[in-house]
């Protein structure tokens, strides 16, 4: 049945308006309605915004938000009062690419790494989080950054590669 919900948020839901959009629908909430159904957990008062796609081993804490196209691969897990801008991408796995006498395309993946987000993190536009991050409490990722280290609580990051450039108080 999982696969029928997320099928018909692929045809439906996730095409539908922007959640502030004048004309929204109630696409909020057909949105989490959808999600809710295929999901591995999601809390209360989520909102997934139009072009989100995310597996099936997502979780979701409350009042979190999934920004306008963004991705997520595999098994993530993000905290309460999220805020993630559009075209965020997360991703849990790489192609394999370490024996040079071996075709990368021939090489497979590595194993999954699962992405954790703490509560109250601020994800800037086009975000990358690669593999087994982890993002700690309260961090604020700039724009554009690509996160292929863990982030500490609180902390200010920025830049690709990422760079620590101060706490909040």
């Amino acid at each position: 049945m999982k696969k029928v919900y997320r099928f018909l948020y692929s045809l439906l839901a996730k095409r539908l308006p922007l959640s502030n959009s004048k004309y929204n629908l109630g696409s909020k909430q057909i949105r989490y309605f959808f999600a809710k159904h295929f999901v591995e957990s999601i809390g209360t008062n989520v909102n997934i915004e139009k072009g989100a796609t995310f597996s099936y081993s997502v979780k979701i804490g409350d009042n979190s938000g999934l920004g306008v196209r963004c991705e997520i691969n595999g098994e993530v897990e993000i905290g309460k009062n999220v805020m993630m801008g559009p075209d965020v991408i997360v991703y849990t796995q790489n192609h394999a690419f370490r024996q040079k006498d071996t075709l990368i395309m021939n090489q497979n993946y590595y194993p999954p790494k699962k992405v954790v987000i703490g509560d109250d993190v601020w994800i800037g536009r086009r975000v990358i989080i690669l593999p087994g991050v982890h993002i700690g409490k309260g961090a604020v990722i700039g724009a554009g950054a690509v996160i292929a280290k863990d982030i500490p609580e609180y902390a200010i990051a920025v830049g690709n590669p990422v760079v620590i450039k101060g706490y909040r108080e």
